[in-house]
């Protein structure tokens, strides 16, 4: 496709759900390194996944579970693999962790040499489905203090890590922008616009509340790269605009409605399809490396 322009493309593997709540996400180390290779085969050039316990069938962020998994995943595809942190609070804590221990699996990872890019998410916002608000079910608490967003920033410095923000409200695009500018040497963070119309934060997936997003990139960070994903959301209408704007796309199991019936390599297939549609080609991983490495225009202080 002459003129085409390459479109970084994530999957999301599983995410925090369990299958009490997204029955078809892979747990078991088996299953993860099956789902990110199909992903892979399919066009995703960017794999994040949450490790999990596979006797309890919960999410543990433990080096001894990631590690395993990504090197499976490397031998056999050229994807960039994203890990995530663990929540500062919640059921399998006994006390909120601190930035050190929430970056602990990440910090073995980058010094291992396994990963290229890491969840450093910019601040702190309530996650509440619609249904549950209107039941009287509480929602949780999705927690970033600052110093644990300066901690993430200081491991990008230090390795070379790319930071993925995921920006649930527009005071998280601010926030990591200025925090980014405030460390030296950290790379230029992935800007991740999380759309929802079955969670109550953010945006709904609109064109207008992609503009409104894209206007605060280019006052806080222009230049910066950029894609558009979500939770309990089909973000698949919003392709070719954010395709047609520069942007790229993320797509999986931990974004995707939940109960849903569409797995990751069918997802991706979609997000393939939908790119090519509106003008643009999946990047391989190798291009999603180079593109991190270019140099970006920077804001004034």
């Amino acid at each position: 496709m002459i003129g085409a322009m390459d479109v970084w493309l994530e999957v999301a593997l599983n995410g925090p759900w369990a299958r009490e709540r997204q029955p078809l996400i892979p747990v078991t180390a088996d299953e993860i390194v099956a789902d990110a290779l199909d992903a892979a085969d399919a066009g995703a050039a960017v794999v994040h996944f949450h490790a999990y316990d596979e006797h309890t069938g919960r999410q543990r962020d433990a080096y001894e579970l990631y590690a395993p998994v990504i090197e499976r995943i490397r031998a056999s595809a050229d994807v960039v693999c994203c890990p995530t942190i663990p929540f500062a609070g919640g059921p399998d804590a006994g006390e909120p962790l601190g930035p050190a221990e929430r970056f602990a699996a990440v910090e073995r990872l980058l010094e291992a040499g396994l990963i290229e890019w890491s969840v450093v998410d910019p601040g702190s916002v309530n996650i509440a489905l619609a249904a549950d608000v209107a039941a009287g079910r509480e929602g949780f608490v999705y927690a970033n203090p600052e110093s644990h967003v300066r901690y993430g920033l200081g491991l990008a410095a230090a390795h070379a890590m790319i930071p993925s923000y995921a920006i649930y409200e527009p005071g998280f695009l601010r926030l990591g922008a200025a925090l980014h500018r405030a460390t030296p040497g950290a790379p230029q963070p992935v800007y991740r616009f999380m759309f929802s119309d079955t969670f109550r934060f953010g945006f709904p997936p609109t064109a207008w509340a992609l503009d409104a997003y894209l206007r605060l990139l280019q006052e806080e960070a222009p230049g910066s790269p950029w894609m558009v994903a979500g939770l309990g959301v089909e973000i698949e209408p919003l392709v070719a605009a954010a395709v047609r704007a520069g942007g790229h796309v993320r797509v999986g199991l931990e974004d995707a409605p939940l109960g849903t019936g569409v797995g990751n390599r069918a997802r991706v297939e979609r997000a393939v399809r939908a790119i090519a549609a509106a003008g643009g080609r999946p990047a391989s991983a190798a291009g999603v490396r180079a593109a991190c490495a270019a140099p970006v225009i920077r804001p004034r202080p």
